[in-house]
């Protein structure tokens, strides 16, 4: 009955376009779709119906690994229909289960409106690219098209490290080795301390979560390769700041010297839902220049901000600025852009202005954009950067 039951609803899944589902005791199965929950007209899920979906979805490995830590999240293929992230865990006694949709089709740089220089980082023969954003941002699918990029159009050696292997990638023009941490090796940490005397030119690793992780990836893009990571924070200031902060005091100006030569872009998105229909990314977009490069080292990152607004010709942009230009196109609704804003009051008095017809400029003057810090403290951004 469990096999059975769960081909129904991953089948709904996939026709209807939803990005998860949840399994959870007192409620029906519950589908996200274009970023709001649905329930699904059938019966209210009771606890061995919960256990029997596991089981027909669960390897034994993982199984073991839930009785043990009460969580297990792993990779799960429903025939040629579609591939699933899956994390089963435990509440209140009871299991509940959250599947994510890994599409099987991956997109061009331009479906999912990344900045033009992207393909021209990829070229980069070292380097870290990191591209954060909270869980469900997309940061899994971009990286995904970034490594297809290089796979169909460079001889590269690409190595993965994720948990779980969500896109699989065939062998194009590059060779690629995917590693799934828990089944292939125990630890990110474990696999970067390997991967270097695996003749690599491209690594990704699927998330810095802790201190020997992000060590390893700097160490990996100091010695001659290009690295590809993510990191749940947002904004590409944030971003800096949160690697740096991980670190020891002692050890954090070392960082700041590493990070500012090794880093070479960051890419902050957000998800948000359409007017019409779908979702469409929201993108802050920082290329590391040498401007960008001292500020890292001098730990003056609150005028990041503002080296972003003046490098629009190099493809950057703040995630406000790119809110308020897909509100403007009518992509995506006021409340969207306040909700996913970094600045959610100059954010409205920016929809305000817009909708009353006035200028940008002249409604908010010389500081539009510029962090807190730095209108506390005009003569600081004076500054040459």
């Amino acid at each position: 009955m469990g096999t059975l039951h769960i081909d129904r609803i991953l089948e709904t899944c996939i026709k209807r376009g939803a990005s998860d589902i949840h399994l959870t005791v007192g409620r029906p199965p519950v589908l996200r779709l274009h970023g709001h929950l649905r329930s699904l007209e059938t019966k209210v899920l009771e606890p061995e119906d919960t256990v029997s979906l596991m089981k027909a979805i669960t390897p034994e490995r993982n199984q073991q690994e839930l009785q043990e830590e009460g969580g297990t999240d792993f990779g799960f293929a429903f025939g040629e229909a579609g591939r699933f992230r899956v994390s089963v865990f435990r509440q209140k006694g009871n299991l509940a289960i959250v599947l994510r949709l890994i599409p099987s089709r991956l997109l061009t740089f331009e479906e999912i409106g990344l900045p033009k220089i992207c393909a021209a980082l990829c070229r980069r023969p070292r380097g870290l690219f990191l591209v954060t954003g909270p869980t469900g941002s997309g940061k899994t699918t971009t990286l995904a098209s970034m490594l297809n990029y290089i796979n169909e159009n460079f001889d590269r050696h690409i190595v993965t490290v994720e948990e779980p292997i969500e896109y699989y990638h065939r062998h194009k023009k590059s060779l690629f080795n995917q590693r799934e941490v828990g089944n292939d090796v125990p630890s990110f940490a474990e696999a970067l301390r390997r991967v270097l005397r695996q003749d690599p030119d491209v690594i990704l690793v699927g998330e810095l979560r802790d201190l020997e992780t992000m060590e390893a990836a700097i160490r990996a893009a100091e010695t001659g390769h290009l690295v590809f990571s993510t990191v749940h924070t947002t904004g590409c200031q944030g971003t800096v700041n949160r690697i740096v902060d991980a670190f020891p005091h002692e050890q954090q100006e070392q960082i700041r010297v590493q990070l500012s030569t090794n880093l070479i872009a960051v890419l902050s998105q957000a998800l948000c839902p359409r007017i019409d229909k779908g979702m469409v990314a929201a993108y802050e977009f920082m290329v590391v220049t040498p401007a960008i490069s001292n500020l890292i080292r001098e730990n003056k990152t609150f005028r990041i901000d503002s080296s972003i607004q003046t490098g629009k010709k190099y493809g950057m942009q703040l995630l406000d600025e790119h809110l308020l230009k897909l509100y403007m196109d009518k992509i995506i609704s006021a409340e969207e852009a306040v909700d996913k804003a970094r600045n959610p009051g100059e954010m409205e008095a920016k929809i305000e202005a817009v909708d009353r017809g006035l200028p940008l400029s002249e409604a908010f003057g010389s500081t539009l954009g510029k962090s807190e810090k730095e209108k506390e403290e005009p003569e600081a951004s004076a500054g040459k950067v």
